[in-house]
């Protein structure tokens, strides 16, 4: 009792010890240490090459020097797409004279929060550089990540010039190197929708099944004196070259060192001592190291995954055992798939809302193949990088990777078995788990405790999930969201909500989000109207007509950038509020927001506040 309380006490210490050493801002060279509100000359070194969106290249960067005074810190760049000049890459480093502004914060309920997630990196502000307006140094200092961006460019232009096709050669990126930012938009949503899209990112099953292979591939070293030390230190340096080769990102580290751990697990011939190697590599080696990374989804479904597939397997495996090899085989990757989807199946439903019904077909399908592709893959770069490789090793990989996404959109099809916008939040997470570990706990012995305890969990998560429907159903409210050149303002009476927008082709992918997190069950859409009562309010809605009702004291949205004068309109009406959306021209909403000022008159513009709810 004693030794245990003191053991927990000593790990909460450790723990806020390695976030307080970890976090930035606690160092005293942290750039947000000095005054951040004018322009200064900043020295950056790119860490990080991220997606680009239509108008900007985006990049992760390592701040050198602010003003010639050196500082530490990474921050957000975004740099103007120009195509005369050549993209940054990894290690390049390069001056700007520009401000930094804060991440910008979601400006709708229930959006994906980009801010807290770069948070969560240690990334607080971004760099917005107009066209060319920076000075890339040279002979500059090259990084272990730079080499390994540098061999991965080297790798992409060989297998550019085979005869790949396009979809084939954008998933083979993504199986090898880690680079999915050429998969097209169709094939990623066959992937999710068919509940393979884990096949896409180099993870945990990745490094598994690679190791795996290594320990069939050189085990002819056993044979020889010290063999089996040889065989380990082997398998270990091959994972961390795959690791460089596939450039090192976060979740190719964790999963790498996880396996690592576990090839040592191997070494020492001690199955038992998996889950200790496996709480080793997780919370004294990575989270030590970066105590966030317990955050982040990928982190917290690969090693759920893994943990469910060491305790669960085994299980599922005694309740039967076929004397046939082929079905036996087959029960043995469903089992494997069965467990590591009740590991993550919370984590899913809570951070995407949906369930892929197939997925134990998919994987039945495509996991016995993927240990022959990943192998043929590391085959087919190996032989590019020589320039040996043989056309018709082309042709049959790329018609393999071909019959995968075929089999994978073909399953992504069966739409009947998807379950999408599935409301979950935070406690029947918590609770969820705790019947999946219940339950298994009572299969396995079923005593009187372990059972009432499952019934227990179950009676919960029903209660929790009855009283959250039953205070949906008592909410009424109204709230302006904000979208770029259109009106929204969502009505909710209960579990149905309606969307008022000038342009409803836009909103599909607000109103899931909004209705999922809120618990709708009936959704439609209206078009706009000029006057709404609503929640002892009154909402007047002025548009590009420019034409209103005498309501006074109302709450005031301007929208489709009306030509009124407001200063007349004010007198007019003496409004409580005007509210502009982002359906207006920037320069009506500048000359709103100065009169608003000057008649000292609150004044809520979307696009700076975000939504607005009339209470």
């Amino acid at each position: 009792m004693f030794f245990g309380a003191t053991f927990f006490c000593c790990t909460i210490s450790l723990g806020v010890l390695s976030f307080a050493l970890w976090n930035p801002k606690n160092q005293h060279d942290h750039y947000t240490n000095y005054d951040l509100k004018t322009k200064k000359k900043y020295h950056l070194k790119i860490q990080e090459v991220l997606n680009s969106s239509i108008y900007n290249n985006q990049y992760a960067a390592i701040l050198h020097s602010m003003n010639d005074t050196a500082v530490s810190g990474k921050v957000i760049l975004q740099l103007a797409i120009d195509t005369t000049q050549q993209n940054l890459q990894i290690d390049d480093e390069l001056v700007v004279y520009e401000k930094l502004a804060e991440i910008a914060a979601p400006l709708n309920p229930h959006q994906f929060n980009y801010k807290k997630y770069l948070a969560q990196l240690g990334i607080y502000h971004q760099l917005k550089i107009p066209n060319q307006q920076y000075l890339v140094l040279e002979n500059t200092t090259r990084t272990l990540f730079g080499i390994a961006a540098s061999q991965r460019l080297k790798i992409i232009s060989k297998l550019q010039k085979a005869n790949f096709g396009t979809d084939e050669l954008a998933i083979i990126k993504a199986l090898l190197l880690g680079q999915r930012d050429t998969i097209s938009e169709d094939t990623y949503t066959n992937y999710k929708d068919a509940g393979a899209v884990h096949i896409l990112a180099v993870s945990g099953l990745h490094i598994g099944i690679l190791l795996i292979l290594l320990q069939f591939l050189l085990r002819p070293l056993e044979r020889i004196p010290k063999g089996k030390s040889i065989k380990l230190m082997t398998i270990v340096l091959l994972l961390w070259c795959f690791a460089l080769l596939a450039g090192l990102s976060p979740s190719i580290l964790r999963a790498v060192t996880m396996f690592s751990f576990v090839a040592y697990a191997l070494y020492l011939n001690r199955p038992s001592n998996t889950f200790n190697i496996l709480a080793l590599s997780m919370f004294f080696i990575l989270l030590l190291f970066n105590p966030m990374l317990i955050f982040q989804v990928g982190f917290q479904m690969s090693y759920a995954a893994v943990f469910a597939i060491v305790w669960l397997y085994p299980k599922l495996q005694t309740l039967w055992f076929p004397k046939n090899y082929f079905v036996r085989k087959i029960w043995q990757l469903l089992a494997v798939s069965i467990a590591a989807q009740m590991g993550v199946l919370p984590i899913s439903l809570f951070y995407f809302h949906q369930f892929p019904g197939l997925f134990f077909l998919s994987n039945l399908i495509i996991l016995p193949f993927l240990g022959i592709i990943l192998g043929m893959g590391i085959l087919v770069i190996l032989l590019a990088l020589l320039n040996i490789l043989p056309d018709f090793l082309v042709y049959g990989y790329n018609t393999l990777i071909h019959l995968m996404n075929t089999i994978i959109a073909w399953i992504a099809q069966q739409e009947v078995f998807l379950f999408k916008n599935i409301s979950f939040d935070s406690v029947q997470l918590i609770l969820s788990f705790g019947i999946i570990i219940s339950a298994v706990i009572a299969l396995n012995k079923a005593t009187f405790r372990n059972v009432a305890f499952l019934l227990i969990t179950i009676i919960c998560f029903q209660g929790w999930s009855t009283y959250a429907l039953y205070n949906t159903k008592q909410q009424t409210n109204a709230t302006l969201l904000h979208q770029s050149r259109n009106t929204i303002l969502a009505l909710q009476e209960g579990t149905e909500l309606t969307f008022v927008t000038s342009d409803n082709t836009k909103i599909e992918s607000l109103a899931k989000n909004y209705s999922t997190a809120r618990r709708i069950k009936t959704f439609k859409t209206e078009q706009l109207k000029n006057a709404y009562t609503y929640v002892n309010n009154q909402l007047l809605v002025i548009d590009s007509a420019g034409i209103y009702p005498n309501l006074r004291q109302s709450h005031i949205l301007l929208c489709q950038s009306p030509k009124i004068n407001l200063d007349r309109l004010i007198d007019s009406l003496q409004p409580i509020v005007i509210i502009a959306d982002g359906s207006n021209y920037k320069n009506y909403i500048k000359r709103w927001k100065a009169t608003c000022a000057k008649r000292k008159l609150p004044f809520h513009y979307t696009g700076e506040k975000g939504a607005y709810y009339l209470e």
